[in-house]
């Protein structure tokens, strides 16, 4: 399927976007309503937030810039030291952007 590249067509394409993340979201929660939360179940729960999290931070720092690298070492430091998240993240933009600022 193509939508033509115009006012209308990317409009629709708005809009199928978010009719499909909708309909994902409210499934999820419509069968996670169904399914019992036992330890086995919770478990599963804990091991894919963290397989998520490896797989958007890996690709960056692989093929990611030094500013994304360093963001992500910084991040890294500043929760091992404060177990703040939002500490964690103010320390990772803070450092991509001042090496994207002071980098030749």
């Amino acid at each position: 399927m193509t939508l033509p590249t115009t006012p209308t067509g990317t409009l629709l394409a708005i809009l199928i976007m978010a009719l499909i993340t909708y309909l994902t979201r409210s499934g999820g929660l419509l069968i996670m309503s169904r399914v019992p939360i036992g330890p086995r179940v919770q478990r599963f729960i804990n091991a894919m937030s963290g397989s998520v999290l490896i797989a958007v931070i890996v690709p960056m720092a692989v093929e990611g810039d030094w500013g994304a690298r360093w963001a992500l070492l910084a991040t890294l430091g500043a929760m091992l030291i404060t177990r703040k998240p939002l500490v964690a993240i103010a320390a990772g933009i803070l450092s991509a952007a001042l090496w994207r600022a002071l980098a030749p």
